[in-house]
């Protein structure tokens, strides 16, 4: 029977699988890897502090598509919290480390991952859910959202806390990783094949139904009247969701690969020598989806620019920037409590002139 070592520290399996962290954290690198990760972690937390509270604050974007957005912002903010404890517990420090502390510095960095991922994963549901009936958002209730939000960080904290129940190399340290000491490689390979393969499929489910949304769009543009702005307001979601995956993946799929190549023993492949650099790129999407947000989104920016000014809203309400016009919809409740649509109106709030306006157009 193999010996189990859950009583050493983190030093004995790093001089076990000969992984030299001091060297490669010290002298200028650790600064500049210390001072970019601060600078990024503080900007994750204010940013998407302004996407929550901007969500919660501005009643149009009171719909499931906008409620998901703020999970994945917060997703985004959990990663935050992740970085810095990691920053706290790395290089040097991780040889002192307990098998319990590391455990919690890794499961917090995976748990991040997989709620974004999750999350990712049921927007593409309900922009399913809309497109094909060609709304801007999906029927859900609010209690059908909140319950997706509890499944995402339900799952998110099952799959960060797997190695810490069982499936880690502590009782067989011939099968160790060299990137994650306490974890085994059957593992590494598992986690990054999995996050791989939901990613190729994300990226063609959003293909299709961007390609959907586009024909559709230009069938019924030669077939209706109105603005352009307004038949091509799917279209413009749909970018939105499309680039903000696109920046996840990209941010991502290094690291994972990386994780993969220590998960089949490739001691060849230099992963050492790109791993802090592949992490501060996972880092960096954290901090591009806040932007991309308030690139994209018109009444985004102007809720959040409102917000950091501290100027009221019947001033700044005509603003409206050169960019993206973002969409307004009338959201009614009907007696079953699904969001309904009753138009889409463009810089107006609903109820208000939006007759005058609708007819005008």
């Amino acid at each position: 029977m193999n010996e189990c070592y859950y009583d050493k520290r983190m030093d004995f399996f790093y001089n076990k699988t000969k992984t030299d962290t001091a060297d490669e954290w010290t002298g200028p690198q650790l600064i500049v890897v210390l001072c970019f990760g601060t600078f990024f972690c503080l900007f994750i937390f204010i940013s998407n502090s302004l996407v929550i509270a901007a969500v919660v604050k501005n009643k149009r974007f009171h719909f499931p598509f906008y409620y998901l957005l703020a999970n994945l912002a917060a997703a985004d903010f959990f990663a935050g919290i992740a970085y810095v404890f990691l920053m706290f517990n790395t290089g040097p420090v991780s040889k002192t480390l307990t098998v319990n502390r590391w455990f919690l510095r890794q499961g917090l960095l995976d748990t991040s991952l997989t709620a974004s991922l999750v999350n990712l994963l049921v927007i593409a549901v309900e922009r399913h859910m809309s497109i094909m009936r060609m709304k801007i958002h999906s029927n859900l209730t609010k209690k059908r959202v909140t319950f997706l939000i509890i499944s995402i960080w339900a799952i998110a904290i099952f799959m960060g806390a797997v190695p810490t129940l069982g499936w880690n190399c502590l009782c067989d340290i011939t099968v160790c990783s060299s990137l994650a000491p306490i974890y085994s490689r059957s593992y590494l390979v598992f986690w990054s094949v999995l996050n791989l393969v939901v990613f190729f499929i994300m990226v063609v489910v959003y293909i299709r139904i961007y390609m959907y949304v586009q024909r559709k769009t230009n069938v019924l543009s030669s077939h209706t009247s109105g603005s352009i702005s307004r038949r091509r307001t799917p279209v413009k979601l749909m970018k939105t969701v499309m680039t903000v995956l696109g920046a996840f993946v990209v941010c991502w799929t290094p690291g994972l690969v990386v994780l993969l190549l220590d998960g089949l023993n490739c001691t060849y492949c230099g992963i050492q020598n790109v791993k802090r650099w592949f992490l501060l790129l996972a880092l960096l999407n954290s901090v591009m989806n806040p932007i991309i947000y308030s690139y994209k989104d018109d009444e985004m920016w102007g809720t959040m620019k409102r917000m950091i000014f501290c100027s009221s809203e019947d001033k700044s309400q005509d603003r409206r920037s050169s960019r993206i016009p973002s969409t307004v919809l009338c959201r009614s409740t009907d007696t079953s409590g699904h969001y309904t649509e009753d138009g889409i109106i463009q810089g107006t709030i609903c109820g208000k002139g939006d007759l005058g306006d609708k007819g005008n157009s």
